[in-house]
C-alpha cells in the first residue's frame, strides 16, 4: 500500500514542481529573491494555485505514506516526482525522448529498488528523541540552509545564476526533507496519544515553518534559472535530508552490515547521477525557455501600445 501511495505523491509533487516553475519562470524579476514580494507576486496566477494544489495533494499522500511506513522507506518513492515532472514537461513541451532521460530514468529506478531491498527501513514507532536532539538537529538542518544561501548569493554575484539556482533548489531541498520528518513524528504523537497532545510538542509547528521556507526557496530557485537546474537539486537533497534525519532523530533503522552499507552508499551515489541525468533533459530547460518568451512578448506587445498612445497623442 505504501508504494502506491508513495508513487501517487510522487505524481503530484511532480506535477506541482513543472506549475509552479512555469509561472515563477515567467514572472517579474524585480522582486528580491526569498522575500514576501515572490509569492506576492505569483497568488495573482490561477496556473501558480493549480500548482499548490497539486502540492498540497502530494503533501497529503506523502504524510499518508509516513504514517504506513519510516521515513527511510517514503523519502526514496518521493524522490520519483522527478521522473513525473519530466514526463509532464516533455508533454507540455512537445519534446522527444532522449537517451540519456531514458537511462537516467532507469538508473534512478533500479538505485531506488536496490536500495529498499538492501536497506530493509524499518520504523521505530516508539522513538522519543527528546528537546535537546530535536533542538540540534533542527539547528543543524537550518544551519546548512543558511549557509547553502548564502552561498548561492555570493556566487550569483561572480558566477552567475546558475550556481544561485542549484544551492537554493538544495536549501529548499533540506528544508523540505526536515518538513518530512516532522509530518512523520507529528503523525507518531497522534497515534500514541491524541490529537490534543500534539499542539504542545514542537513538530506541528515545525512543519509549517520548514515548509514555509522550503517553499520561498524554491520559488526563488525557479525564478533564477531553468527547472533542470532548480528542479533535480530539491529532489536529490530532500530524501538525503529526510533519511539523514530519520534515522539519527527519529531511529528509523537500516541494514547496517559492511556490505549493506557500501550498498546502501552506492545506491544513493545512483539516485543522484540518475536526477543528475534527468535534470539535464530539453524538456525540463523548455519551460523557462518559453517563460522568458511569454514575458518578452508581453513586453513587446506593450511598448507597441504604448508607442501607438503617444503617437495618437501627438497627432
Amino acid at each position: 500500500m505504501v508504494f502506491v501511495v508513495g508513487i501517487t505523491a510522487a505524481m503530484f509533487l511532480g506535477l506541482g514542481w513543472v506549475l509552479q516553475q512555469r509561472v515563477a519562470a515567467a514572472s517579474s524579476q524585480s522582486a528580491q529573491l526569498m522575500s514576501w514580494r515572490v509569492l506576492r507576486q505569483l497568488i495573482g496566477s490561477p496556473r501558480w494555485w493549480l500548482g499548490i494544489g497539486a502540492m498540497a495533494a502530494g503533501q497529503t499522500l506523502g504524510a499518508w505514506a509516513l504514517q504506513l511506513a519510516a521515513v527511510t522507506l517514503v523519502e526514496p518513492l518521493l524522490v520519483t516526482c522527478l521522473l513525473f515532472a519530466f514526463a509532464i514537461s516533455a508533454y507540455l513541451a512537445r519534446q522527444p525522448l532522449r537517451w540519456q532521460e531514458i537511462a537516467g530514468s532507469a538508473m534512478l529506478c533500479a538505485a531506488l529498488a536496490a536500495f529498499l531491498a538492501v536497506g530493509n527501513p524499518r520504523p521505530d514507532l516508539h522513538s522519543d528523541p527528546g528537546w535537546p536532539s530535536i533542538a540540534m538537529a533542527t539547528g543543524l538542518t537550518a544551519a546548512v540552509a543558511a549557509a547553502l544561501v548564502g552561498l548561492g548569493k555570493a556566487l550569483g554575484k561572480t558566477a552567475g545564476t546558475v550556481p544561485q539556482s542549484v544551492l537554493l533548489a538544495t536549501a529548499s531541498g533540506v528544508m523540505y526533507g526536515l518538513q518530512d520528518v516532522a509530518t512523520r513524528a507529528a503523525i507518531v504523537v497522534v497515534q500514541e496519544r491524541n490529537f490534543a497532545a500534539l499542539i504542545t510538542t514542537v513538530w506541528p509547528y515545525l512543519v509549517l515553518a520548514a515548509a514555509t521556507a522550503g517553499v520561498l526557496l524554491s520559488q526563488s530557485a525557479f525564478r533564477t534559472a531553468r527547472l533542470d537546474h532548480a528542479l533535480p537539486p530539491t529532489a536529490a537533497a530532500q530524501p538525503i535530508c529526510g533519511v539523514a534525519l530519520g534515522v539519527g532523530l527519529l531511529g528509523d533503522r537500516l541494514s547496517s552490515s559492511p556490505v549493506a552499507l557500501a550498498v546502501e552508499i552506492l545506491c544513493l551515489i545512483g539516485m543522484l547521477a540518475g536526477v543528475a541525468a534527468i535534470g539535464r533533459s530539453p524538456a525540463l530547460s523548455a519551460a523557462r525557455d518559453k517563460g522568458k518568451e511569454r514575458t518578452r512578448v508581453i513586453i513587446s506587445r506593450q511598448v507597441r501600445e504604448s508607442s501607438r498612445k503617444r503617437t495618437s497623442g501627438a497627432r
